[in-house]
């Protein structure tokens, strides 16, 4: 039978406690994380988000009516208890922030009994992540994720505090707005009020944002939910939290100097880890060059080599075919994995083949200097000898090689060069590596669409040598943008805005779009631009990412409190679901039915 709190007045959190408190009288208040019965005497773990303090129930020392109803505590059971802070009468914990006190119970409270929960409420849980799902309100009580949320909200704090003093506005957009289809498809919401049209839930406030730095509102920033609905990854979920900014008469170096300092404070301040200004920038040719990877890991080397030039003329078809082509011949050199087993060298190949290889040529040099190779036969000594000093090979390192289109060589290398840093435990989580990476392409085609897309968004400022290219020559053209990667994944991006009305129309005519269309989906900007506009930037972070990683998590579910899977459902509460009738009516909506249902 649950029992009231009345007269009762919570002291503090558990691990709040200290030597300094022995001897106070106090009252606790937590979840019983397990109970250990001596007779005369029982033991409890109570928890709570800030961690354990042991307590202890004596026959005599409490009355009878409560050390019996100690004798029935069960994990998870929520409890209140008065008692007195003490040494500990046994052995020192030293895994306990409490571990050299405990509390001497004169009085307990059952507050709230609970069932037996369908997993461990513990750290480093082994349960299945979808039963732990649909069970996240007790997923989210093991201290790991307790942990890894009171991290987020630090960061949060910090970040809202960096930026008032560095004399941003936090301002809040519209949820509601309008559909823009360029990039991720949007989340559609149905108008009651205005039958048969939607509004759209944000992928980023964008327009809004650059709105506002029209009305002189100088330098903003919010927390932004955003929504996209496009596949999702392990650092990717349908929607997630942007840390979003813009900036008015600024240049990429003072977009760069405000975030670096704010990166710097956030590792010291919550990881106590120091990071060294200036960040290291590098365009994006560079990037591709030598790590395949526009989001390169810089922890460790195994840098592509472009080989063309060497191999250009040698007997092996494949190389030669791709040169021929339009393509290019690289490698990646795997030190000291020469001995590596034949079957671990057909899984990478398997592994290329899932970006695009056709195949991937290896040759592994034996300690004797010898050549264990899958193409050696097709190409002399000589031949042989410069690729392997092209790739600074030595006795006892394994050379891969992909020969293909640029595209796919940077893909299937670029991968394969974290794929096998991960299976030589290359990947130090307390290890941060920060890097700008600048100057993308304006554009990218898609074979799909048959036209060019913006690489970033159709805002990007180009590099003023290039504006000419943007109708007639779009692949030239380079892009004011600027990522900010951490350890390979991508944690922020943004770039200089375009602010010239002649420029952002030659921009979107470049993406298709025709000037009509162009005022139907941007006329709001664009008749802004009108009336005096600064020269403005911004920067967006991935709230989410960027605290995966700081947490040291492989998966940004682990630092959400309520997650989607990943066909983006929630499996505590069973969205999305079917609604009734009379509502889809009110919507003027109806559920078109499926061939098996007519």
């Amino acid at each position: 039978m649950a029992e009231s709190m009345r007269g009762m007045k919570r002291t503090c959190r558990c691990a709040e406690l200290s030597e300094k408190n022995i001897g106070e009288e106090v009252t606790m208040m937590g979840w019983v994380q397990k109970q250990r019965n001596k007779g005369g005497i029982i033991f409890v773990d109570m928890r709570d988000r800030s961690g354990i303090l042991q307590v202890i129930f004596e026959d005599g020392e409490i009355n009878e009516a409560d050390f019996a109803k100690a004798e029935k505590l069960r994990s998870e059971f929520v409890i209140a208890v008065k008692g007195k802070v003490t040494a500990r009468s046994g052995a020192v914990n030293e895994n306990l922030a409490t571990g050299a006190i405990e509390l001497r119970a004169e009085e307990l409270r059952v507050l709230s009994e609970s069932d037996t929960p369908p997993f461990p409420i513990e750290a480093d849980s082994k349960t299945k992540e979808e039963l732990r799902l649909k069970y996240r309100y007790l997923d989210l009580r093991r201290p790991d994720l307790q942990r890894n949320l009171i991290m987020r909200s630090k960061v949060a704090t910090l970040i809202r505090q960096f930026l008032a003093d560095e004399g941003f506005l936090e301002i809040e957009t519209p949820m509601l707005t309008k559909s823009t289809p360029e990039g991720a498809r949007d989340y559609l919401v149905p108008s009651r009020v205005h039958p048969g049209t939607f509004y759209a839930l944000p992928q980023s406030p964008q327009l809004f944002k650059q709105l506002l730095m029209c009305s002189g509102y100088d330098r903003y920033f919010q927390l932004a939910r955003c929504f996209r609905d496009e596949d999702l990854r392990a650092d990717r979920q349908p929607e997630f939290t942007q840390v979003d900014m813009e900036l008015s008469f600024v240049d990429e170096d003072d977009v760069m100097d405000v975030n670096e300092r704010l990166l710097q404070k956030l590792f010291k301040e919550i990881l106590d880890v120091d990071i060294e200004l200036p960040i290291q920038r590098m365009t994006w040719q560079e990037a591709m060059d030598r790590f395949g990877s526009d989001k390169p890991d810089l922890r460790f080397g195994m840098e592509l080599k472009d080989v063309s030039e060497v191999v250009k003329g040698c007997g092996f078809g494949v190389f030669t075919g791709a040169l021929e082509n339009g393509g290019s011949v690289r490698g990646i050199n795997a030190k000291g994995q020469g001995g590596m087993p034949r079957k671990k060298i057909d899984a990478l190949v398997k592994f290329a083949k899932d970006f695009g290889a056709k195949g991937l040529a290896y040759l592994a040099i034996n300690e004797d200097g010898t050549y264990k190779s899958s193409f050696a036969k097709f190409m002399t000594d000589d031949e042989l000898k410069a690729l392997v000093d092209a790739m600074e090979g030595e006795p006892g390192d394994l050379l891969l090689f992909a020969a293909d289109k640029n595209k796919i060589v940077w893909d299937v290398l670029g991968n394969l060069r974290l794929e096998i840093a991960k299976n030589l435990d290359l990947l130090d989580k307390n290890v941060y590596k920060f890097l700008w990476v600048t100057e993308f392409p304006e554009f990218e085609y898609s074979e799909e669409q048959g036209r060019y897309l913006a690489m970033h968004h159709p805002f990007t400022m180009p590099f003023e040598d290039d504006i000419q290219y943007l109708e007639s020559n779009p692949e030239k053209v380079r892009a004011r943008a600027y990522d900010i990667v951490l350890n390979g994944t991508e944690i922020g991006g943004g770039s200089i805005r375009i602010h010239q009305d002649d420029v952002q129309e030659k921009m979107l005519r470049a993406l298709g779009f025709t000037d009509e269309k162009a005022h139907e989906q941007f006329g709001f900007l664009l008749d802004a631009f009108k009336y005096g506009v600064p020269p403005h930037a911004g920067l967006a972070y991935g709230l989410d990412r960027l605290v995966m990683i700081m947490a040291h998590e492989d998966s940004i579910r682990d630092v959400i409190a309520f997650p989607k899977i990943k066909d983006a459902s929630c499996l505590m509460t069973d969205a999305p679901n079917v609604v009734d009738d009379k509502q889809l009516e009110e919507l003027s909506l109806e559920i078109a039915k499926s061939e098996q249902e007519q």
